[in-house]
């Protein structure tokens, strides 16, 4: 197995931000395309079932980046797996701007800038927990590298959004500029990542054993991970995507500037997870389930507030309820992420945060599950399924205080980590 790299001299604190660069430009590379939903379906005649699986379709780019490149880093250091992520999110952004009218390369572009976004989330987020850690970076507080890493990815997924829909909604080229964009900010994070330091090498007879027994994650069966950070892990897209997704595309009909106020619901959205992100260390208590608790509260909270946003169709409440639901996302992203980093053994970090990141990533499915009940159900509507939502994060949030206290790492780990 690799080994931590120990540095002859402690670095700047700031070591850690050449990752994070990275891990901003494939989150924006991610999450550019979400408030285009409504131009594609306007503007290029794909329908609200087709587009949703369209934002769905990077997801299966995602889950191969994570649950490969995670345990590959942890096995051959973190630099070599993700130099890639930077050029093929780019790859994805150049098919992106030129398949507008095409399902394929949509399809297509969607998936290689998931691959890149999997590799930046598994590889890059463990990354930037080491490089937020003694020695790199000796004076971070406890937790920092988690809050780090989800405050990167929020970044990316906040501005990449914003920027897609304005640039949309008024600049030239409105299928194609924000792609032009993007390409430009990975290739500069790509020259950042190649000054990065690495914090893990191969190590001499390391190619006997198995990569199939790197793959295997035993830490994946932690009852801690079982029964707090699985019930939590579907809610951080989930929530997400229920602000930036699903209810922009309701909204398409009640303003008169849908692709801005899409982006402006991704960045309300994302802007309140970034700010609760930023607040994660007083919230969070190793001791027990305040952070997942405190999460899921919101979740709830946020489904609530989708149920009227759905039946009002107003501008005021469809805000309000992005900016409840955005809480939720940033709230689980940096618990689980905490959670996770304090359960994973020595090499298995990468891999373990690849299948909590995976998990996540089962929420995005929920605009084109809700697409397709509608159409084949036209009784069900919005605002029952959000409500549906409510009840299944309250079952999800009682489960979690049962175990409030329940299957902690030891204490002489706590006090390690």
């Amino acid at each position: 197995m690799v080994s931590p790299v120990v540095p002859a001299r402690t670095h700047s604190r700031r070591v850690w931000l050449a990752v994070g660069a990275t891990m901003f430009a494939v989150a924006w590379g991610g999450n550019e395309f979400t408030p285009l939903l409504v131009m594609y379906r306007l503007y290029h005649g794909f329908s609200a079932l087709e587009v949703d699986l369209f934002l769905f379709a990077y997801v299966f780019g995602i889950v191969p980046g994570l649950l490969l490149g995670g345990p590959l880093s942890d096995r051959l250091g973190r630099r070599p797996i993700l130099l890639p992520a930077p050029p093929l999110t780019v790859l994805g952004s150049l098919l992106l701007a030129f398949g507008a009218d095409s399902a394929a390369l949509l399809v297509a572009g969607r998936m290689l800038c998931g691959v890149a976004l999997g590799l930046g989330m598994a590889v890059g987020g463990s990354w930037v927990k080491e490089l937020s850690s003694a020695p790199w970076d000796p004076d971070a507080a406890p937790g920092a590298g988690a809050r780090r890493a989800a405050m990167c990815l929020t970044a990316g997924f906040g501005l990449g959004a914003g920027a897609a829909g304005l640039l949309a909604q008024w600049a030239p080229w409105p299928s194609a500029l924000s792609y032009i964009v993007h390409i430009t900010i990975a290739a500069v994070a790509m020259v950042a990542l190649l000054r990065a330091v690495e914090t893990r090498t191969p190590q001499p007879g390391e190619e006997q054993v198995s990569l199939l027994d790197d793959l295997r994650i035993p830490s994946a069966g932690h009852r801690r991970f079982l029964f707090v950070i699985v019930p939590l892990a579907p809610w951080v897209f989930g929530t997400a995507a229920s602000a930036y997704a699903v209810l922009p595309g309701l909204m398409a009909d009640s303003v008169d500037y849908p692709l801005a106020f899409s982006a402006v619901m991704c960045l309300v959205g994302l802007g309140a997870g970034f700010l609760i992100q930023s607040l994660g260390r007083g919230i969070d208590n190793p001791r027990n389930s305040r952070g997942v608790v405190v999460a899921l509260s919101f979740v709830i909270a946020g489904m609530l507030s989708a149920v009227l946003a759905t039946m009002m169709l107003t501008v005021p409440m469809a805000i309000f309820a992005s900016i409840v639901l955005g809480c939720g996302y940033g709230m689980a992203l940096v618990s689980g992420l905490q959670e996770v980093q304090r359960i994973a053994g020595p090499h298995d970090l990468a891999g373990l945060t690849a299948v909590f990141y995976s998990l996540t990533y089962l929420g995005f499915a929920m605009p084109a599950i809700m697409a397709a009940i509608v159409e084949t159900f036209p009784v069900v509507t919005y605002p029952v399924m959000f409500a549906v939502g409510a009840v299944v994060a309250a079952g999800c949030l009682a489960l979690v205080l049962v175990k409030w206290t329940a299957h902690l790492p030891d204490r002489e780990t706590l006090e390690r980590r």
